[in-house]
């Protein structure tokens, strides 16, 4: 065997070794211990600032409020699950004034660019209005529409189109915009 060959065994070794004591560092999940399979809490069952079970951090919001609603065809009209998943976000934004947020409405590939971008502002509108007229201060909101032109699934089948027609709230550190 060569001493390339040998050489690069010897890495791989190490490479595997390193990596089988992941709470040799007091975290259970590596070094820091966030966001792994203690859910976001550290070392002394203390939760992880930033983490996605922290209440007050953005991936918080992401994952366990919501930060997308879709919508049906051609609509902007809010629907219940829309609506339930809103008033999340109205009792998140609520709570922590510190966070402004961009409503960005979207649409599937379905339609001109200029219809899906009037569409995709009619969508990110309607759930402006909604947090509103919840109690969000509207000096912490603001609306841009993509249209089709930024979709998350990409194909031509009803299945990706649904996925596509949504309106996303994007928060921002700050109150003001």
């Amino acid at each position: 065997m060569t001493y390339l060959a040998k050489a690069i065994l010897l890495c791989a070794a190490l490479s595997v070794a390193a990596c089988t004591n992941g709470g040799r560092f007091g975290g259970g999940n590596g070094a820091d211990g966030a966001n792994g399979a203690n859910g976001g809490y550290g070392a002394n069952g203390g939760m992880v600032p930033g983490s996605a079970s922290d209440p007050a951090s953005p991936l918080y919001f992401q994952q366990s409020v919501g930060d997308r609603i879709l919508f049906l065809v051609d609509q902007s009209t809010l629907t219940d699950e829309a609506r339930f998943t809103l008033d999340g976000q109205v009792r998140w934004l609520n709570s922590n004034p510190d966070y402004s947020a961009v409503v960005e409405g979207h649409a599937d590939e379905q339609g001109t660019r200029e219809y899906n971008l009037a569409l995709g502002a009619r969508r990110a509108n309607a759930v402006m209005e909604y947090l509103v007229a919840k109690g969000v201060s509207p000096a912490r909101l603001r609306t841009i529409s993509y249209g089709k032109e930024r979709p998350i699934a990409i194909c031509s089948e009803e299945s990706c189109y649904a996925k596509n027609r949504r309106a996303v709230t994007v928060l921002a550190a700050g109150s003001g915009m």
